[in-house]
């Protein structure tokens, strides 16, 4: 006997809608399981890891302040997840634009113009392209399978990082400790308000207004969804799909490098060995819970960034691990990646017959 998915000849509108929903209740039914296995209250556990961060001004800043790379990343990956091309090392691209975004302030830091900020944004754009562009030339020259080159770019991204902050751009006056020289206040995102909130947010819902446009109001849009989802019928109309592979990862190269540079200039203001709590990974759970759609991703990257804000106020309330975040957005993406695949397909009990006779039983 084998289980088998039969693809379902039509599948339910309403489930689909509901489907992320699905995916949460699920998750909080399954935390709570794991709570009380743990030997905590579960009603106690999940109101500290959900509801108690959002009673205070300052935990919804920082909601917002994690929120902004997670919408930002995200976005920039639905459109490489929408034309089938599955781009999984935006956390490497994030450490890239980290990096070509603090050129100015660690290697030029003297010059403080206006021109400063605008040109760190750029540059950290054009450095998650540049580390985006690798899968997309080896996938459009060679063949390769994107999923794995650009996952492997992500370690060689983080040690690049390891070693530009205890070499060459580390502190002279920083102690020898492994971190870059602080960034001056012409190389520091400015804060909205009188928190750590900053453009970062205004940049993420910048890229959702954008990308939405993009995706439902022009031609590259409907070429996008279109080679997506029947490559045969895109190539019929015309649109290339070495295009197509370029355009999603050079996009969401762009948007997660941005992400990085906004990262480093506006939540940590220097370089360190580690910036990113694995933003480029969590974001791929934020584009499928958001359906792939800018303003579902918006709603889909507030929850993820209360994972990340939850997990804080949990240890410090009630004594959870620090590794219950991990494993809150591990639970999310299964229970939304299973409720996906049921809505489009049936299981199926299949029964192998024994074949009839033996070695002994043949003539």
């Amino acid at each position: 006997m084998r289980l088998e998915l039969e693809k379902r000849s039509e599948h339910s509108a309403l489930m689909t809608i509901l489907s992320p929903v699905l995916a949460l209740v699920l998750t909080l039914i399954a935390g709570g399981i794991l709570f009380a296995a743990m030997g905590y209250n579960p009603g106690e556990a999940l109101y500290a890891f959900f509801l108690e961060p959002l009673t205070n001004q300052w935990s919804i800043e920082e909601l917002l302040v994690k929120a902004g790379p997670l919408i930002l990343i995200a976005v920039g990956l639905s459109v490489c997840f929408l034309s089938n091309n599955w781009n999984i090392g935006a956390e490497g691209q994030f450490t890239i634009g980290a990096l070509t975004g603090s050129i100015i302030p660690i290697l030029f830091h003297e010059y403080t113009g206006p021109m400063a900020m605008p040109l760190m944004v750029l540059m950290g754009a054009l450095g998650g392209m540049a580390w985006a562009s690798v899968p997309a030339f080896l996938k459009t020259r060679f063949g390769t399978n994107e999923i794995l080159t650009s996952l492997m770019l992500v370690y060689i991204a983080q040690y690049l990082l390891d070693y530009l902050v205890r070499g060459p751009w580390r502190d002279p006056d920083g102690f020898n400790f492994p971190e870059s020289r602080l960034f001056d206040d012409a190389h520091t995102l400015m804060t909205l308000g009188d928190g750590r909130l900053h453009l970062g947010i205004v940049f993420a819902l910048v890229a959702v207004l954008a990308v939405w446009f993009m995706l439902s109001q022009t031609l590259k849009g409907f070429e996008i969804k279109v080679m997506g989802e029947t490559p045969r019928a895109g190539r019929f109309a015309g649109f290339s799909h070495r295009g197509i592979v370029w355009f999603g990862f050079l996009i969401s190269g762009a948007c997660a490098g941005i992400a990085g540079m906004a990262e480093v200039s506006g939540s940590i203001g220097q370089l360190t060995p580690v910036i990113s709590p694995g933003y480029g990974f969590t974001a791929i759970i934020v584009a499928f819970l958001g359906r792939l759609n800018p303003i579902g991703i918006v709603f889909a990257g507030l929850l993820l960034a209360l994972s990340y804000i939850g997990g804080e106020s949990a240890q410090v309330s009630i004594g959870l691990t620090d590794k219950i975040t991990r494993v809150f957005q591990g639970m999310l993406l299964f229970f939304v990646l299973g409720c996906d695949t049921l809505i489009l397909y049936r299981i199926r009990l299949i029964k192998t017959a024994r074949k009839a006779g033996g070695a002994h039983g043949r003539a």
